[in-house]
């Protein structure tokens, strides 16, 4: 990241006052009013941090309950084994948008690379932000992707530079663990204030066998339903006698298809 230069001036975002880095500074606190701001290629915006509120353990147990949810496979918590862990403030840009509406929003983008870009999609509580502690520098990730590139990238999705009415840099506490399945490695980030899970890639439940039992249901109370249809056509009375059949023969499905949607799911 290009630094800024000491003949540049630069001005704290809070007070105003005038701010004179070293050479090769990003992090600083003003000597005024004592805010934490970061400077991105001579440009200086707030600089703030989120407290953890889980431990390592507690931080596992989030993953696990993740892994035992309903987008994962099957017992992924009991079948799956922890290969590693490592805990970082992970740097990305927050934005403040008033949208035309008049309504707010907050929007967030990755301030480095990173292999879990749903981080993106973390729900940062504001009023939780706090000052950045320079004593965080050494478990600190180093922004690289430049303010102006984010902002650019925005405007390419519609979102004007005119419509921000505040931009910062805040470094979030994550874990991140990898875990084996199957012979195969994957990726978890673990939000350690909120307790959020984020995966690009994971064992996710297959498809296809939900979609057969429900094209099976289908397919049954279809031909269930063409029975009164077949007994009108076939003449007076034909219709009570189908509707007979039809009721009859759906509550004796009614059960067989319970049971083969409850296997589906004790199974996949």
């Amino acid at each position: 990241m290009d630094a800024a230069s000491p003949a540049t001036q630069l001005s704290c975002t809070q007070c105003g006052g005038e701010l004179h880095p070293d050479e090769g500074q990003s992090f600083l606190t003003c000597p005024y009013c004592k805010a934490t701001v970061y400077l991105d290629k001579s440009r200086v915006v707030f600089h703030w941090q989120l407290n953890p509120t889980l431990d390592e353990l507690q931080a596992q147990a989030a993953l696990r309950r993740w892994m035992a949810g309903n987008q994962t496979v099957k017992d992924l918590d009991r079948k799956s084994r922890l290969a590693s862990s490592a805990f970082e403030y992970f740097p990305v840009w927050y934005f403040k948008r008033r949208r035309q509406d008049g309504k707010e929003e907050i929007l967030l983008e990755l301030a480095a690379a990173i292999s879990v870009s749903e981080l993106r999609h973390v729900r940062l509580p504001a009023g939780d932000l706090q000052r950045y502690q320079s004593a965080l520098d050494s478990q600190a990730h180093p922004p690289s992707v430049p303010l102006q590139a984010v902002l650019g990238w925005m405007k390419e999705r519609g979102v004007e530079t005119s419509e921000i009415a505040e931009q910062a840099l805040v470094h979030l506490p994550v874990f991140t663990f990898k875990y084996e399945y199957q012979q195969k490695t994957y990726t978890a980030i673990v939000e350690a204030a909120t307790g959020g899970v984020f995966a690009n890639i994971y064992p996710a439940k297959a498809e296809a066998p939900y979609l057969a039992a429900g094209g099976v249901t289908a397919a049954v109370f279809l031909c269930l339903a063409s029975i009164p249809l077949v007994g009108a056509a076939a003449g007076s009375g034909g219709l009570g006698i189908g509707l007979l059949i039809c009721s009859g023969l759906g509550l004796a499905a009614a059960p067989l298809l319970m049971a083969l949607a409850a296997w589906v799911a004790a199974k996949v």
